[in-house]
C-alpha cells in the first residue's frame, strides 16, 4: 500500500460514467448514421453497405475507449492489499469501491455496445 494513501483525484468520481456515457454516445452514433443512411442516401428498402461500415468503425473506437476504462478500473478496484468487501471507511477502501462500481459499470456497458453493433452485422438492409 502507498504510504500516503491512494491516489485520490478530482475525477476519480467521472471515472463512473466514462462507459455509459460511450456506450450512449455509440449508440446514438449507430441510430443516427442508419437513420439518415436509410432516409437519405438509399431507399428504403437498399443495402446498409457504408452505414455498416461507419456502424463498425464506431463499435471499435467505443469498445476500445471502454476497454480503457475497465483497465483503469481494475486498477482502482485492485489497488493496495484489502480484501472485499470494500466497506470500511477509510480512503483506500472507498478508492477501491468506487473501481469496482466503475467495473461494473464499464463492464456492462462493453456489452450493451458489442450488441448494439452487433445489430448492423445481422441485419443487411433498411427494410
Amino acid at each position: 500500500m502507498h504510504a500516503n494513501g491512494p491516489p485520490e483525484t478530482e475525477d476519480t468520481l467521472w471515472m463512473l460514467i466514462v462507459g455509459p456515457i460511450i456506450w450512449a454516445v455509440h449508440f446514438l452514433l449507430c441510430y443516427i448514421t442508419a437513420a439518415i443512411w436509410c432516409a437519405k442516401v438509399v431507399a428504403p428498402v437498399g443495402s446498409l453497405g457504408g452505414a455498416r461500415t461507419a456502424v463498425g468503425v464506431y463499435t471499435v473506437l467505443a469498445l476500445v475507449g471502454i476497454g480503457i476504462s475497465i483497465v483503469k478500473a481494475y486498477r482502482q478496484h485492485t489497488f493496495g492489499e484489502a480484501t472485499l468487501p470494500h466497506d470500511y471507511d477509510t480512503a483506500a477502501d472507498r478508492h477501491r469501491f468506487i473501481g469496482y462500481a466503475t467495473l461494473l459499470l464499464s463492464s456492462l456497458s462493453f456489452v450493451a455496445t458489442a450488441y448494439v453493433g452487433a445489430v448492423a452485422w445481422f441485419i443487411g438492409d433498411c427494410a
